[in-house]
């Protein structure tokens, strides 16, 4: 009796014991969007004596807890609050994983998900590698042309998001109190806006593959002179450039310049 005694306790607790599993891979999202980071154990687990505890590896930092049958967000780092939230009609089929909104760049790093049963614990480790960002650089400085020259206006992707990823670049000029459509670039096809850049502008077509969206403009005129915003959108994701274009002198039919400043 004493033997079976003990036979019984000891597969009562490989009975209850459970395996967390996590993703096989570290996460990638882009900034500003919502991930789910997985948590899961491979049985049910009763809720009564449940702990789920998500914190930063990095710093320890609570991100959620849930305890005593309910999610705790009172107790979550104020990073956290609003942002990182429980699938909570989940946790009686054992899915502890976490939403995490409006992610940020300081969301990158190690996650642990620890899961506390009455009988056993076990925990799983979650990696943020990127967040990615839609990063757009323009000219580091104002940009010039004469009467009737061509000037390019720099606008390039500075990010690892493929070229095939964005959806639209649009190039515009501010004028006062509105803005004038320059070129557009949508569903990898072209379309020149104002009549007034029609046929003086373009992309370079052989650029665009490594993200370069610049400007070319030709025949400068007067009127051309201004600031010039190119925005790019790839999914959730937008940003932008500006580009000052100052317009010096006139050229003579003689190829003399007068450089007074217009």
């Amino acid at each position: 009796m004493y033997v079976k005694c003990i036979v019984v306790a000891i597969l009562l607790v490989v009975a209850d014991g459970f395996t967390v599993r996590g993703p096989s891979a570290p996460l990638v999202a882009p900034l500003g969007s919502s991930l789910v980071l997985p948590c899961f154990v491979d049985k049910p687990l009763p809720v009564k004596g449940l702990e789920v505890e998500w914190r930063r590896t990095d710093s320890e930092t609570l991100v959620h807890l849930f305890l005593e049958g309910e999610s705790r967000p009172e107790v979550q780092q104020q990073d956290y609050q609003d942002r990182a939230h429980f699938f909570t009609d989940q946790i009686q089929h054992g899915n502890f994983s976490l939403r995490l909104d409006n992610l940020t760049a300081e969301d990158e790093g190690n996650y642990t998900c620890k899961v506390y049963s009455q009988q056993d614990s076990g925990e799983t480790e979650v990696q943020i590698k990127d967040v990615e960002r839609l990063l757009v650089s323009g000219s580091s400085r104002s940009m010039s042309a004469y009467d009737g020259e061509d000037v390019t206006l720099n606008c390039s992707i500075d990010s690892h998001i493929k070229p095939e990823h964005i959806e639209e670049v649009s190039w515009s000029k501010t004028d006062e109190d509105e803005d004038i459509p320059v070129l557009l670039f949508l569903n990898n096809e072209t379309f020149p806006q104002d009549d007034q850049y029609r046929d003086r502008v373009e992309f370079f077509t052989d650029e665009i593959p490594k993200g370069n969206f610049s400007l070319r403009l030709k025949s400068v005129r007067i009127e051309d002179k201004g600031v010039y915003i190119c925005q790019v959108f790839a999914g959730v994701l937008s940003a932008n450039t500006t580009v000052l274009l100052e317009r010096l002198g006139e050229s003579t039919k003689h190829g003399k310049i007068n450089n007074a400043v217009c």
